[in-house]
C-alpha cells in the first residue's frame, strides 16, 4: 500500500541548469499556452516498478483523470490489475482505497496541497510556469511516441525532501497539449517506475463515477 501510494504521488522545474536554452524555452512556453486550454484528459495506463535488490518488475493497469475546472484540480485513479485499487484527489484530500482489504487510506494534504498536487499532475496541463517553481528542467530532446512529438525533459526537485525519494524525474510530454506520454521517476535507491498512457482523451467530457471511493 506504501508503495502504491508513493508511487501514485509521484505520478502528477526548470530552473538554470538549461535556463538559456532555445528549445526549453520553446517547450515551456508552449506548455503555458496548453494549461490555458486545458480542461481535462482522461487515459489508460501502465505502471511498471522495477526492485533492482531483487531485479523484479511489478506492473499494474488502469485508468485515470485529471480535471482543472474553476480554478480546481482533482485527479482520480483506478488500477484495474492485478488488484483494483482507487485513488482521489480533490481539494485537499488523497485518499486510497484497497479492495484487497476493503479499506481506505486519508491523508489530508493541507499546507503541503501545491506540492501534492505538483507530483500527482505532472504533466497533465500544467504550466511552464509551474514546473519552473518546482523543478531543475534539463532539455534532452524530442522523441516521437505513438505517432506524436514529444519533448524529453528530465527533471530534477528543488526540495530537498523531494530528491529523498526521487533523484530525478524524466517526462515525454506533448507540448502542444500539455499531456505526458511516458514518465520514469528513480528512487536513490536506484529503483525505477516507468509509466506510460495510451488512449488519451483530451479535452472531453470524464464520467467521473467509475473513479468515485466505495462508500
Amino acid at each position: 500500500m506504501k508503495k502504491l501510494l508513493l508511487a501514485l504521488i509521484a505520478c502528477v522545474t526548470l530552473s538554470a541548469h538549461a535556463a538559456n536554452s532555445p528549445d526549453l524555452e520553446k517547450v515551456l512556453r508552449q506548455l503555458d499556452a496548453a494549461s490555458t486550454k486545458f480542461q481535462s484528459t482522461e487515459a489508460d495506463f501502465k505502471w511498471d516498478s522495477y526492485e533492482r535488490v531483487v531485479r523484479d518488475t511489478t506492473t499494474q493497469s488502469g485508468n485515470l483523470y485529471v480535471l482543472r475546472k474553476n480554478g480546481q484540480l482533482e485527479m482520480g485513479a483506478v488500477v484495474t490489475a492485478p488488484g483494483r485499487k482507487v485513488l482521489s484527489f480533490r481539494g485537499s484530500s488523497l485518499d486510497l482505497y484497497d479492495d484487497a482489504i476493503k479499506q481506505t487510506r486519508h491523508l489530508d494534504a493541507g499546507k503541503d496541497r501545491a506540492q501534492y498536487e505538483s507530483f500527482l499532475t505532472l504533466g497533465f496541463g500544467g504550466s511552464g510556469k509551474d514546473l519552473e517553481r518546482v523543478w531543475d528542467i534539463t532539455f534532452q530532446g524530442y522523441e516521437t511516441i505513438d505517432n506524436v512529438q514529444t519533448a524529453k525533459l528530465d527533471l530534477v526537485a528543488k526540495d530537498a525532501a523531494a530528491r529523498n525519494n526521487f533523484t530525478h524525474v524524466t517526462i515525454w510530454v506533448d507540448p502542444a497539449r500539455g499531456i505526458s506520454l511516458k514518465q520514469v521517476f528513480e528512487t536513490p535507491s536506484h529503483d525505477s517506475r516507468t509509466n506510460t498512457y495510451t488512449n488519451i482523451r483530451y479535452n472531453q467530457k470524464v464520467n467521473t463515477k467509475p473513479y468515485n471511493l466505495p462508500k
